[in-house]
């Protein structure tokens, strides 16, 4: 079997997995493989295509936030250890909390809170997240917090004096040549938008069960989302609290876009467009933790009896985004997992088998050796 012909039986095995449809893609030096299985939405029951646009969910604090932060720090207009306090004044974490303790997840921040449900959302979603106080001590280990990246999209605006949408574009997008990434589908591109969930099933059921975090607030009179999502953040914070613009989650993509994201970093030129070879190299190595680097999350895989650095980052919803610095390798994995009345696999089981069969197709193809 071909490239071509192996990755679309991945495809199609996966989505008899339980998504209802999915978009796989490979970038070999350049070269890219981008396959389409099963349906994009389930009302309609519209066929998945290459050029699908998904909701990145979390993917967004790679494609974006990280993405223009390397920009920042390698404009010299931001600093890795600048304390948060000293660019957001009434920041709630705890004193000496830095930049780089929030790209690690370091801060001591709570995972995460439906700011949502917070009696003061009417003051905006940027004062509920200046209540809420620190769970951990700093650095005490990492703790994912999505409440992190909210803190460090609003230190976007703030040094940039822009909106954070309008700042991806200037930093990251735009010099990388996403045009079909942005915080809603963009309708220039005419891109069809695959359903993410069915309203906000999971979120609910968190809030109700008060599992796997416990919830600051009753949900009493809130109206959840019922109807299949197409086209709106699926992450109830982005969407509800930050009206569809938030660090730490509310993208739109296509596989291709994330592709040339991932081919900017894994060439042996590093991303010249975005930031120098050496923030890319800090932002790429092992933190304390060594599953996590700034912003990205780190893995080994082997390529030709080689261990190499997998810089990844996965998404709620069931897209993820990964690359093999120096190696020319991206692999990019989008589905709607969440579509399904049964229960979700999880996205690491997709990713885990994509990136098997992207580690064998390029060690029996390409010379991985680093120059």
């Amino acid at each position: 079997m071909n490239r071509q012909s192996t990755l679309q039986a991945v495809a199609d095995d996966l989505v008899q997995t339980g998504p209802a449809g999915a978009v796989l893609g490979l970038s070999f030096q350049g070269a890219r493989t981008v396959v389409a299985s099963g349906f994009a939405t389930l009302g309609n029951a519209r066929p998945m295509t290459v050029d699908t646009a998904f909701d990145l969910a979390s993917v967004s604090k790679v494609v974006g936030t990280t993405a223009a932060l390397m920009r920042l720090v390698s404009d010299g207009a931001l600093a890795l250890d600048s304390t948060v306090a000293s660019i957001l004044p009434r920041f709630a974490g705890h004193d000496g909390t830095t930049v780089r303790d929030l790209l690690q997840h370091q801060a001591g921040l709570r995972e995460w809170q439906p700011l949502y449900l917070s009696p003061r959302i009417g003051d905006g979603a940027t004062a509920v997240l200046e209540t809420i106080a620190p769970l951990y001590p700093l650095r005490s280990g990492r703790h994912y917090s999505d409440l992190g990246f909210q803190y460090l999209g609003l230190i976007i605006e703030a040094v940039t004096g822009r909106s954070l949408g309008d700042a991806l574009h200037e930093l990251v997008f735009t010099p990388l040549g996403m045009l079909e990434t942005s915080f809603a589908p963009r309708p220039t591109v005419g891109s069809p938008v695959a359903a993410s969930s069915i309203g906000d099933r999971a979120e609910r059921t968190m809030v109700a069960a008060g599992e796997p975090y416990p919830v600051l607030w009753s949900d009493a009179g809130f109206t959840w989302r019922e109807h299949e999502l197409v086209g709106e953040a699926n992450d109830g914070n982005c969407f509800h609290a930050f009206g569809g613009v938030a660090g730490h989650a509310g993208l739109f993509s296509t596989v291709n876009d994330l592709l040339t994201f991932a081919e900017a970093f894994s060439g042996p030129g590093g991303p010249s467009a975005l930031c120098t070879t050496d923030v890319a190299s800090e932002f790429f190595l092992p933190s304390s933790e060594p599953a996590q680097a700034l912003g990205f999350r780190r893995m080994s895989i082997d390529i030709r009896g080689t261990q190499h650095p997998l810089l990844w980052h996965p998404g709620f919803t069931g897209c993820v985004v990964g690359f093999v610095p120096s190696v020319g390798l991206g692999i990019t994995l989008a589905s709607n997992r969440l579509l399904t009345p049964a229960t979700p696999v999880a996205a690491a089981v997709l990713w885990e088998r994509l990136v098997d069969v992207a580690t064998e197709l390029h060690s029996s193809t390409t010379d991985t050796r680093t120059p």
